[in-house]
């Protein structure tokens, strides 16, 4: 597919730390993306833009999550958008009803669900987690139901068409054939990968006939589209302007904190060479999406006050480990705040938690809800219901601090629900901490870092908390 600068990106996604993580997949030295939170001005503005939609639809009926898809897709113009749906690489949402209102009209569907930076693979149409199939683990654990035991059981009645592993390695033709069989049949082709290398050559196979071909998959196929969509280096006069731009925000803002963006496979590099943009200037290098002479953007935010900022980890994730993440901090001198699940489960929308947070001082804070007992949880108390608490009592306490407060995530649900009840509307990637830990900065400077619940180590909250507040000695790495 040839680049054309007039062709725009659409990319949405059923949670919030999945649009983070979808958007660092597409940021590149060619492309920039913005996450926009569904229910303001979410069109693609310009010409070249990259746009992630956080549709928030992960809890929605399956009814309604189609619907939500097919707004979506009515805001940008057709013919000439590439579309992207990001789902969960562990087949949660409404998967199967998203995918029907993306091949609603006839549109051709490519689907490659693994994620080869978390060890999980399609094999023969069944995720794997390392060696074990999905359906035989317990990643399911806080679902009401059972897992899929294939990608095309997930997609439920569509007709589906499995693209093997052998297609996928196989020469570009081969894999060309193999994708316009399927999708001349009406068919959802359903891709094996286990590396970076199989989820590039799914994505130059998928686009080779223009943007009609419509892509779903997890962050990993974002990545892909990504490097795709950047294989070429942009020249020298755009590159100048990039370092230029950069240079003056660091000036407002002081430099980016320590931040790492993935690296792609060594495998891929070879093929990813050959390649050429799919979309020329999807928001040219170290300028807001979109932003031209004629377009400045939002207003420059105003100098960042002296000395650090309150940074706030919001922990709302059921996860086991997150008791841990949790401990190291607070071995760190992070002060811990656990609130009664009771008091967040309030019946009243509208109050903050009975039990406010104390003033946020310029160190680390970290709030959850009280660990869970033993048994069934308490009347009234539920994870949704939990997590709306939280964001309003995050809203309270960021209303009294006089000044920014930068924020740390987890859970998509949690990273939505204290964004809304903060206003925020629209956030920018800056790179990753590492997989699916996300920095993005919001209009007005401050950063906030989201990250699925069910991803990283031990020492992922730590080590994020040290990419924004890094020891004056460390050595600070531009994304």
């Amino acid at each position: 597919m040839e680049p054309t600068p007039s062709r725009r990106l659409l990319a949405v996604a059923d949670d919030l730390s999945g649009a983070a993580e979808t958007a660092a997949g597409l940021a590149s030295r060619t492309t920039r993306s913005r996450v926009v939170l569904v229910g303001t001005a979410a069109a693609p503005r310009h010409p070249g833009e990259a746009t992630v939609l956080d549709l928030d639809s992960r809890q929605l009926s399956a009814a309604e999550a189609a619907r939500a898809v097919s707004a979506a897709l009515a805001l940008s113009p057709s013919g000439d958008t590439l579309v992207l749906k990001k789902i969960d690489s562990l087949l949660r949402g409404n998967i199967a009803a998203e995918v029907a209102a993306l091949a609603a009209g006839g549109a051709g569907v490519v689907v490659a669900p693994a994620l080869p930076a978390a060890g999980r693979a399609v094999r023969g149409g069944v995720v794997h987690l390392g060696a074990t199939p999905l359906h035989r683990t317990d990643a399911w654990r806080a679902e009401p139901g059972p897992p899929p035991r294939s990608v095309p059981d997930a997609l439920g009645p569509a007709r589906t068409a499995l693209i093997p592993l052998t297609a996928v390695r196989a020469s570009r033709r081969t894999l060309l054939s193999a994708l316009r069989a399927a999708l001349a049949e009406g068919r959802v082709a359903v891709c094996d990968a286990e590396t970076d290398a199989d989820l590039d050559a799914v994505v130059e196979a998928a686009l080779a006939d223009g943007p009609g071909t419509r892509l779903v998959g997890s962050g990993g196929l974002a990545a892909a589209l990504g490097r795709h969509l950047a294989a070429g280096e942009p020249p020298a006069p755009a590159r100048a302007v990039f370092e230029a731009e950069t240079s003056a925000a660091d000036a407002v803002w002081g430099k980016t904190p320590t931040t790492q963006t993935t690296q792609p496979a060594q495998t891929a590099q070879a093929t990813r060479t050959t390649r050429r943009g799919a979309v020329a200037g999807v928001a040219g290098p170290g300028r807001s999406p979109g932003q031209g002479p004629a377009d400045a953007g939002p207003p420059s935010p105003a100098p960042a006050a002296a000395g650090p900022r309150p940074l706030l980890v919001v922990v709302g994730t059921a996860e086991p480990s997150a008791a841990e993440q949790i401990r190291r901090l607070a071995a760190d001198g992070a002060t811990v705040v656990r609130l009664p699940a009771r008091e967040l489960c309030a019946d009243d929308p509208s109050a903050p938690a009975a039990r406010p947070l104390p003033p946020l001082g310029d160190g680390v804070t970290v709030v959850a809800p009280e660990p869970a007992t033993a048994g069934p949880p308490p009347d009234g108390v539920t994870p949704r219901r939990l997590v709306r608490g939280l964001a309003r009592a995050v809203a309270a306490a960021v209303a009294r601090r006089d000044g920014a407060v930068d924020l740390v995530l987890t859970g998509g649900e949690t990273a939505r629900r204290v964004l809304d009840a903060l206003g925020v509307a629209e956030l920018h990637p800056v790179g990753q901490v590492h997989h699916g830990a996300v920095h993005l900065r919001t209009p007005d400077g401050r950063s906030v870092v989201t990250r699925p619940g069910s991803f990283g180590d031990a020492d992922s909250l730590r080590q994020i908390v040290q990419a924004l507040r890094p020891h004056p000695t460390q050595r600070k790495v531009r994304p």
